[in-house]
C-alpha cells in the first residue's frame, strides 16, 4: 500500500510540475524593451514622405507619356481633350452626368462608363472620390478631360477593396455630359 501510495504522489508531483511548466509560471518577465508609439510628428512625416513618392510616380507617368498637364495644389493633374465654349459651367449643387473610365498607371482598366453605365453624382455632396468632385468644378458641358488623381483624393490608404489597390494613383478620361 505504501508502494502505491508512492507511486501516487510521483505521479502527482510529475503532472504538477508539467502543469506548471507549461502555464508559463516558470517563465521569466519580457524585459525586451517595447516599442514606443509614434508621434504625430513621426506620422505627419511619413505621410509626407509617402506623399512625395507617389507625386514623383505620377510625374515620371507624365514624363514618360509626354503628357502637358496643369496641377491643383492637392496634386491632381489634368489636361483637356476638348473645351466647349457654349457649356454650362458646373457648380457644388447641380447633378452631373459624366462618361469615364478609370484605370491605374499601369495601363488597367478599372471602371468604365462603356461597361458600368455612366454616373449621376450631386457636385460637392455625393460620395465619389474627392477628386472628382475638383476637377468637375473646372469644367463645362461637352468639356472631355484627362486627369489623374494621387491616392489621398481617390480611394485612398484602402483602395477600393476591389479593383483598385491601396495606395493607387488613378488616371481618369472623363467628359461632362449634362448638368442638372
Amino acid at each position: 500500500m505504501n508502494r502505491v501510495v508512492s507511486l501516487f504522489r510521483i505521479s502527482l508531483m510529475v503532472l504538477i510540475g508539467f502543469a506548471w511548466s507549461i502555464s508559463g509560471c516558470g517563465q521569466k518577465e519580457d524585459t525586451r524593451p517595447k516599442p514606443k508609439p509614434f508621434t504625430r510628428e513621426q506620422l505627419l512625416n511619413a505621410n509626407q514622405a509617402d506623399s512625395r513618392r507617389e507625386s514623383d510616380v505620377i510625374d515620371s507617368y507624365i514624363n514618360h507619356h509626354h503628357l502637358t498637364m496643369s496641377a491643383t495644389g492637392t496634386g491632381l493633374r489634368f489636361q483637356f481633350l476638348r473645351k466647349s465654349e457654349k457649356g454650362d459651367s458646373a457648380r457644388v449643387g447641380l447633378y452631373a452626368t459624366v462618361d469615364y473610365k478609370v484605370s491605374l498607371l499601369d495601363g488597367t482598366v478599372c471602371y468604365s462608363s462603356a461597361k458600368d453605365g455612366r454616373k449621376e453624382f450631386r457636385i460637392g455632396e455625393d460620395h465619389v472620390e474627392s477628386g472628382i468632385h475638383e476637377m468637375v468644378m473646372f469644367m463645362k458641358t461637352g468639356d472631355k478631360v484627362t486627369f489623374i488623381l494621387p491616392s489621398n483624393r481617390a480611394q485612398g490608404l484602402l483602395g477600393d477593396g476591389d479593383k483598385i489597390p491601396p495606395r493607387a494613383p488613378v488616371l481618369y478620361e472623363m467628359e461632362l455630359i449634362s448638368l442638372r
